[in-house]
């Protein structure tokens, strides 16, 4: 079908709530595109930070087949090695305790918030279940994940939302302090705000925060739905920020193209929910823990990880040596790259680089967010560079 007989359809059949560009995708190769009238595209999106290995990846996609043919779900009350072995291998890398799957990053957020409350409950009974968060943070679009972003633009239309969050200021150890309380349970934050910009946190006041919250027994929660499973160069972002938060959020990246989020808690606090206190049916999925597992297997080679940092290095280096007025500056970790624009250009500036067949993504107010497929090659990213060369320097 053309892109204006399933724009019609779509019209008529789906509900309108995303802002779509005018594209109808139809296959992908590695780090490239087509759309259905066959026109090709160099993809620095990766289904916005999904689809971490590119398109037609043999090794997903078999591990998939094969998990299909042997076992595509069961229930969790039932045991399965696909899950385990999803578990055992990110407890393995990262020194936490225990992982609880789900299936999309809202909904690791919602386990990791609940989670912090009864660990709180449980140590001090009720009356301390607030949870901080940081100003410009996004966490999700299920009622409680929203109030728990810190944008007054998503804290709209869907009254009442779940109370018990506070708010503080990124890179501002005093802000956070003085939103802390005898109510408060716990401190949840982006190691790289993405949503919000492409903003990196502060070495030091992450820090600073980490050691404030063991001291007076807070949970210190990390959301890596976005920075997570290799995308800023390490399997987890917290990995280069010297720190061991209590529990890490997950999704994107980590099913490769298939959707699967996950709860990873230390130590400290893996047995809080026990039987009956947390549930979901596809959480743990033999089939999309196979995907994840063959995800895994890539992203945890140091060499692999080593790759990411390099080709993120070159972007920014790139980019930065355009010498190009558009560009404000260059931020990010990893192929976790914002490139900073003038707002009011921004929108036509997106739409001149991807009609000129490189796909880009937004943040914030003034951000071109690039997150490509990890595996991109370097003949990709200069194709990509070129283009975004005749756009941001003319």
């Amino acid at each position: 079908m053309t892109y204006n007989e399933l724009k019609e359809q779509e019209n008529q059949y789906v509900m309108n709530t995303y802002g779509r560009f005018a594209i109808a995708m139809d296959h992908g190769e590695g780090a490239q595109l087509w759309d259905a009238e066959g026109k090709r595209y160099i993809d620095l999106t990766s289904g916005i930070g999904v689809c971490c290995l590119g398109y037609n990846n043999e090794k997903i996609i078999d591990a998939i087949t094969q998990q299909a043919h042997k076992l595509m779900h069961v229930s969790n009350l039932f045991t399965t090695e696909p899950m385990v072995q999803v578990a055992k291998t990110l407890v393995e890398q990262t020194g936490m305790g225990k992982v609880f799957f789900s299936n999309s990053g809202a909904e690791s957020n919602e386990g990791m918030i609940k989670l912090a409350r009864k660990y709180s409950y449980d140590k001090y009974g009720e009356g301390r279940a607030e949870i901080v968060t940081l100003y410009n943070s996004f966490h999700g679009r299920t009622v409680t994940t929203l109030k728990a972003t810190g944008q007054d633009k998503f804290h709209q239309y869907f009254f009442p939302f779940t109370e018990g969050f506070a708010y503080a200021k990124a890179n501002d150890f005093e802000s956070v302090k003085a939103a802390v309380n005898a109510h408060t349970c716990a401190v949840m934050m982006e190691l790289i705000q993405g949503e919000g910009g492409v903003m990196p946190l502060d070495q030091e006041f992450v820090k600073q925060v980490a050691a404030y919250c063991r001291e007076n027994d807070l949970l210190l929660l990390v959301d890596e739905v976005q920075t997570g499973i290799g995308r800023t160069g390490s399997l987890f972002c917290f990995q280069q920020y010297g720190i061991q938060p209590d529990v890490v959020s997950m999704a994107k990246g980590l099913g490769g193209g298939v959707p699967i989020g996950a709860v990873m808690a230390s130590k400290t606090c893996e047995n809080v929910l026990g039987p009956g206190t947390h549930a979901t049916t596809f959480g743990g999925t033999p089939m999309i823990c196979a995907a994840a597992n063959a995800v895994l297997s890539e992203v945890t080679q140091p060499e692999f990880l080593q790759s990411v940092r390099e080709k993120g290095e070159y972007f920014k280096k790139q980019l930065l040596a355009m010498g190009a007025d558009k560009i404000q500056d260059v931020r990010g970790m990893g192929l976790m790259v914002g490139i900073v624009v003038d707002p009011e250009e921004r929108a036509a500036l997106v739409a001149e680089i991807m009609d000129k067949g490189v796909l880009v993504l937004t943040a914030g107010t003034n951000v071109i967010r690039l997150l490509p497929p990890l595996s991109i090659s370097y003949e990709e990213i200069d194709e990509a560079l070129a283009v975004m060369k005749t756009v941001f320097c003319k």
